[in-house]
């Protein structure tokens, strides 16, 4: 794309300031089309989406089957780096999928999880309690989401584990200003 010339710049001077004007170079790619072509990419988004939809399910028992294996491996071996990445890794997914494929409550807890796994000091002192309630109450929402009363009931789920998660990660790093900061933060998942 050309770059405007000094020539194009209009500059206009007032006693206190001066108004810089420059022509819009986008103008020039832009075109005109006739209302019977118009495009709408979002609706074909969701239509692409909607098409695809009959698989979320499907999608989503393999990502929460996939963070119980991680899960495993790092009761098998301990929190390796590998096992802690592939555990962050799978949760992160979730948090990042859950949503659109309207498990917004498994977003919700795989990113409390998420938060543990980043936040927490030392993650073998982690209460093994606190990564099973994590990934069990993602595999009951994944399995049960068909039930008009499991949304109310995953919504409840997820916001008492992340009270928990929270109030543990405010405990172990009351001495780290730098970590307390990031777990007082509001959630950045979309909530239900």
């Amino acid at each position: 794309m050309a770059k405007n010339s000094a020539r194009d710049i209009e500059v206009k001077a007032f006693a206190t300031h001066h108004v810089i004007t420059q022509p819009n170079p986008l103008r020039k790619v832009l075109r005109r089309v006739e209302d019977k072509d118009m495009d709408d990419p979002v609706g074909r988004a969701e239509q692409a989406l909607a098409g695809l939809s009959g698989e979320f399910k499907d999608w989503m028992a393999i990502e929460a089957g996939r963070l119980a294996t991680a899960y495993a491996a790092v009761q098998t071996i301990g929190f390796t780096k590998d096992a802690r990445d592939e555990l962050f890794r799978a949760a992160h997914d979730i948090k990042g999928d859950a949503a659109t494929f309207g498990y917004p409550s498994a977003a919700v807890i795989a990113e409390s999880m998420c938060r543990v796994i980043e936040h927490a000091p030392d993650l073998a002192r982690v209460p093994t309690e606190l990564f099973s309630h994590h990934i069990n109450a993602i595999q009951a929402i994944v399995r049960e989401n068909t039930k008009l009363d499991s949304i109310s009931v995953g919504s409840e789920l997820s916001r008492r584990l992340r009270k928990v998660a929270d109030e543990y990660l405010a405990h172990v790093n009351r001495d780290r200003p730098e970590h307390l900061e990031a777990v007082l933060a509001p959630s950045i998942v979309p909530g239900e």
